[in-house]
């Protein structure tokens, strides 16, 4: 039962010293989150923000836990880094240096996550820069700076301490996959999603005692999340299974193979990276554009909203393309039909080498549109909630995906060391086993 794998969490010291790393850094990063930036008026600021519900700035502080509304010192959050690894990924296949790097093993993937490194710092200052010039022509609603003493002195400040914030982050998260448990970039945005939820709960509440939101409302909602949830989990868990035969050989006396078995290609195999990846880069530019009192940036920012037909075909464009990009880069069916071929394993009634590899690549690709097409349906629901429902809060389909895929990860990874030690793991049938997610 699951109530029995979690008691035997800390039967396993290994495992118990994870977790308790894992939240250990991440209560770090949330007292991060409170800690403001110098020069900032934080009543303005607050006002101001409290303009923004339902827009992308909206959107970018739910990612970052809150910070951006307070103008912590890790405002920025985790999306410069997210943006820079995107940039390496997509450089990678274009620039030969990188490419042999990528096949180098340990090595090279060390020398491609210090470029990530440098990359996540540009990004942050030139984010930063803008985030800073843009605050010194912003006013609270009554009229009051938001910046106390603007100037040179207050960008730079500015720009050191968001890049610096950034780098911290990124150096927890770095930790975390090391030491920790689960992936610790997907569980930093994890944390700020969910320390929301109590805030987002008392809003509704108090609309709802007001009167300015009715309780049929709410229970659509509730009832819309918890159905969403359930088709999250039924779609990260599905699967498309390629039958596999192993021929019999004989090695010495005795004989091998001949067994039947699948080869299992996940309908979603790229996770929630997608999704994430399509709101970094449509976040990058417009939430510099949002802080620009520039006509031309105020209107690609207020073309960037939630809810505009034009940022949900680009958010649906984008999902779509790193879904492909993604599953590409990270599943290759020719390595795949070659170890295949070298085990005697063949798929009945298809030719062992590249006819196999070109059956596994063409099920892929179907799969993939089924993939890319269930999260791209999942991921527009938050406009739907705001602009239907007044939701007070930026909660819906993208954190949901976010929330619930990196549970599910993170469960399968104790599960992975509960069982490597011959216990228990949350479901008692091996048929129930937690898959893995990224």
């Amino acid at each position: 039962m699951i109530s029995s794998g979690f008691q035997n969490i800390f039967k396993i010291p290994e495992l118990k010293k994870r977790i308790l790393f894992t939240l250990a850094f991440l209560s770090i990063y949330r007292v991060g989150v409170h800690v403001p930036t110098p020069g900032i008026d934080a009543v303005a600021l607050a006002s101001f923000f409290a303009r923004a519900k339902g827009t992308l700035l909206g959107l970018f502080d739910m990612f970052s836990g809150g910070a951006l509304e307070r103008l912590s010192v890790f405002a920025l959050g985790i999306m410069p880094y997210i943006s820079a690894s995107i940039i390496l990924q997509l450089l990678t296949v274009v620039i030969p240096h990188l490419e042999r790097l990528s096949k180098e093993g340990e090595q090279g993937r060390k020398k491609i996550t210090q470029y990530t490194r440098y990359g996540t710092v540009i990004l942050s200052i030139i984010q930063g820069f803008g985030i800073s010039v843009g605050l010194e022509s912003m006013t609270s609603p009554g009229g009051a700076p938001v910046v106390i003493d603007p100037g040179w002195h207050f960008r730079i400040m500015t720009v050191i301490t968001l890049t610096a914030g950034t780098a911290f982050i990124m150096w927890l998260g770095e930790r975390i996959t090391e030491r920790g448990i689960g992936n610790g970039i997907s569980l930093i945005i994890f944390a700020g999603i969910v320390a929301r939820l109590p805030v987002a709960i008392g809003n509704t509440f108090r609309l709802l005692s007001t009167g300015e939101m009715g309780i049929f409302p709410i229970l659509i909602l509730v009832a819309l999340m918890i159905s969403v949830v359930g088709v999250i989990i039924f779609m990260e868990q599905g699967q498309r299974r390629i039958p596999v035969q192993y021929a019999k050989r004989v090695v010495g006396r005795k004989m091998y193979g001949g067994q039947s078995t699948h080869l299992p290609l996940k309908i979603n195999t790229s996770g929630v990276i997608p999704v994430i990846f399509a709101s970094s880069i449509i976040m990058f530019p417009a939430t510099v554009a949002s802080f620009m009192n520039v006509p031309w940036m105020q209107n690609m920012a207020s073309a960037m909203r939630p809810g505009n037909v034009a940022y949900e075909l680009l958010f649906v464009g984008f999902i779509f393309f790193f879904c492909y990009f993604y599953t590409a880069v990270t599943f290759n069916p020719v390595d795949v039909a070659d170890n295949m071929k070298k085990q005697g394993g063949f798929i009945p009634g298809i030719r062992p080498g590249k006819r196999t590899a070109d059956y596994i690549d063409r099920v892929l690709t179907r799969i993939t549109l089924g993939g890319a097409t269930y999260l791209s349906a999942v991921s527009v629901l938050p406009s739907i909630l705001i602009t239907k429902f007044n939701v007070p809060f930026y909660f819906g389909g993208t954190a949901l995906l976010i929330v619930v895929g990196v549970a599910i990860d993170t469960i399968s990874q104790m599960e992975s060391h509960m069982l490597s030690r011959h216990y228990e793991g949350f479901l008692k049938k091996s048929g129930g086993k937690m898959k893995g997610r990224f």
